[in-house]
């Protein structure tokens, strides 16, 4: 069951959980809000840098730092304006919340994707903090420039991996070879609206694919996840992309789907609010279908797939587990909520 927390709120796209109970959640257009615990929906909060708000653009990911009880620093991902030289690109802030959460202060751009484009499509946009600190950051591919998913000089449909205030991890994959920017942990996505860090230690990542063939992958460094040359989807209207569904030097998806759910917001449940059967699946948002998906794993594979809220009717955007062991939703739309789904 889908229980109210609150609405009115405009595309809301990511929720974070503050530790006095109450909640700050993203809004598409621009807009950071603090929820109260029981609902009201508090004034934008200030200091926001320029967003380019359009299309798929906007305001998009939050994630608190894992110090964020002593340091108060959060991690935002928008789409950057380029100013004189147009378009604009995924990029990725840290900023401190003032005491009364009122404002963000020493706001700072830690990541910007290159090359910027004139295009409102495919941000991507999932931030995850690693248990080591680092931030992965999981891009779109911009839609017509589906190609560069394939080139190494870019970070259109990749997942590149920074330090907290922006550095380069000395580990990452391609540090040091020739033609290859160091920030790229995994490349070949194609638009990952979805990611997570799974009790498992690894990273996981969902992504769009075209018409059909949505995926669930676990990045891993310097491996290649195929988009646009192998894929299970086909172009919109149908015909066929790129050489088929494998190829040698390309990693498979962990699990696939046909016909595209447009999956979004991604969350292991690790406590056991809803019974130890639901412990450690897998929980997936559907844009198309307005519903809720848990997968069932084991050994790293997808065993068993529920379909839960089938009823609601609103495209689920987010979704995250939140320190009380409940699962939080946001829904899509201009009057989008806020909602906690509780056992029936």
């Amino acid at each position: 069951m889908a229980e109210p927390v609150a609405g009115g709120l405009q595309h809301p796209w990511a929720v974070a959980f503050l530790p006095d109970g109450r909640f700050l959640v993203t809004e598409r257009p621009g807009r950071l809000r603090v929820v109260a615990a029981d609902g009201r929906v508090q004034p934008p909060v200030r200091g926001l840098p320029a967003v380019a708000a359009g299309g798929q653009g906007g305001l998009l990911d939050l994630v608190l730092d894992a110090g964020f009880t002593h340091n108060r620093r959060l991690y935002f991902c928008f789409s950057e304006p380029a100013g004189e030289g147009g378009g604009n690109s995924t990029a990725l802030a840290r900023a401190t919340l003032s005491p009364d959460a009122s404002a963000l202060q020493d706001v700072k751009v830690i990541f910007s994707q290159q090359p910027k484009v004139a295009s409102n499509l495919h941000f991507g946009c999932r931030i995850v903090q690693a248990p080591d600190g680092h931030l992965f950051l999981a891009l779109g591919e911009r839609y017509h420039r589906k190609d560069d998913a394939q080139k190494l000089d870019n970070h259109h449909g990749k997942v590149v991996r920074i330090q907290p205030d922006g550095g380069m991890p000395a580990d990452n994959p391609l540090r040091g070879r020739p033609g290859a920017l160091p920030e790229i942990w995994s490349w070949g996505h194609r638009n990952p609206q979805g990611a997570t860090w799974g009790p498992d230690g690894r990273l996981w990542v969902h992504e769009h694919g075209p018409q059909g063939g949505d995926e669930i992958n676990r990045p891993e460094p310097g491996r290649n996840y195929g988009w646009p040359a192998v894929t299970h989807g086909e172009n919109y209207g149908g015909g066929k992309i790129g050489e088929g569904t494998a190829k040698p030097g390309m990693e498979p998806p962990l699990h696939y789907w046909v016909p595209s759910i447009a999956p979004s917001g991604m969350a292991f449940l690790t406590s056991e609010r809803y019974g130890p059967d639901w412990r450690d699946s897998l929980f997936v948002g559907s844009l198309k279908f307005g519903r809720l998906h848990r997968l069932e794993l084991q050994d790293g594979k997808v065993v068993r797939e529920e379909r839960l809220l089938e009823d609601l009717g609103e495209r689920i955007r987010d979704v995250r587990q939140g320190p009380d062991g409940w699962l939080y939703l946001l829904t899509d739309s201009p009057d989008g909520r806020l909602l906690r789904l509780r056992p029936r």
